[in-house]
Parts: structure tokens; sequence; C-alpha cells
């Protein structure tokens, strides 16, 4: 599982109910969450008991794997957000669909995701000395994030979402202006694009 060591497996399966009794969720929540999720189980468990070589961080004490057997694959993201809220646990998130699974993991309110790919084949590496330091790796190796002007990682996934949604603005207003036909409301739409690029780093 995830290239890890044989001695973080485990099989505990996690009843759904578990999260319909915790949250108190609504009918119509609950359907959504079943429609999106068929079953779970924690599958790895990765301590200092498993790992020897790694040692208690500051924040993260250990990593769990939380395996997610998905009955679509356009799933709410909030119903994995929800599951981290259940398991206050640092916690890789195994997301399978058919043949093809996704990792996921949690930072505050942010989902972080790689992206799919056969089953089995994606590895997760333990590096450094501490699980803090083991635990921002994971983070930035699922999530795809580099580190950039001193900003710690939080505020580097801040950063990079801020990036992304300019980006995404800046494709929509691009459409906008190629198909304007009033020259003054093309050149408005071409400044604010400008202004936007501007912004991006």
């Amino acid at each position: 599982m995830l290239g890890l060591p044989y001695s973080t497996a485990v099989n505990k399966p996690l009843a759904k109910k578990a999260v319909f009794t915790k949250f108190s969720l609504t009918t119509a929540q609950r359907e959504r969450f079943d429609a999106d999720i068929s079953r779970m189980a924690i599958t790895g468990s990765v301590t200092p008991a498993t790992v020897p070589g790694l040692q208690e961080g500051r924040e993260v004490k250990s990593i769990y794997i939380l395996t997610v057997t998905l009955r679509t694959k356009n799933y709410d993201r909030k119903n994995i957000l929800l599951l981290s809220r259940l398991i206050p646990q640092h916690m890789v998130f195994v997301l399978r669909y058919g043949e093809e699974e996704q990792l996921a993991v949690c930072i505050g309110q942010h989902l972080l995701l790689s992206d799919w790919t056969p089953v089995n084949s994606h590895h997760i590496h333990l590096q450094g000395l501490t699980f803090d330091t083991a635990w921002q790796h994971i983070v930035m190796e699922i999530g795809r994030i580099t580190l950039k002007n001193g900003n710690s990682l939080y505020e580097q996934i801040l950063e990079d979402e801020e990036q992304a949604r300019l980006r995404k603005r800046i494709e929509s207003l691009d459409r906008k202006c190629r198909s304007e036909q009033q020259p003054r409301r093309k050149l408005e739409l071409f400044e604010e694009i400008q202004k936007l690029k501007l912004q991006l780093k």
C-alpha cells in the first residue's frame, strides 16, 4: 500500500454510521454521502512503533491511511472534508473508483488532490527524521506544491489557490474578449486581463 513498510498495514473497516452519528447529518446529507461513498477502511498506520526511523514531531504524532471506495468519480469534495473532521488525525485518503485511484490530503478546509492513476501505482515517500517533516513532504508531493519566497506550507497553499483562481478568471475573460463585438467593451476586457496578468507569479 503506497510503498509503505509492511509494518504499517492494517485493515480496520469504518462504518458510515459513525459519520452520520457524529455529525447528525440530515437525510439529504446522508443520501449525498451514501451516493458518493461505498465503503471505508483504515488501511495504514504510520507511527513511531510501525516506522521506528521516524520520531514524533511537534505537531504530527502519526499518519493514517484511509481507503475510500467511491460509487462515482465525480464525488462531492465536501464529503472528503467531512471525513477529515470525523477522524482528527493527519490522514492520507486513497480514493478508489473502479481500477483508478486518487490521493487526497486535507489542510484546514483545503483539499489537495493528486492525479487519477491505476490502482496501486501511487507511492508516498517518508522523508526526513520527524513526522512533521514527513507530513510536509507528503502534502507537497500529493498537492504538487513547491515552496517559494520563504512561504510556509499553508501560505504556499493559499498563494497557489489564488494563482489558480487568477488564471481561471483570465481564461474566462479571454474567451469573452475574443467573442465581444463592441470595440469599447473589447478594450475594457483586454485591459482587465492585462491587470490580472500582472498579479500572476
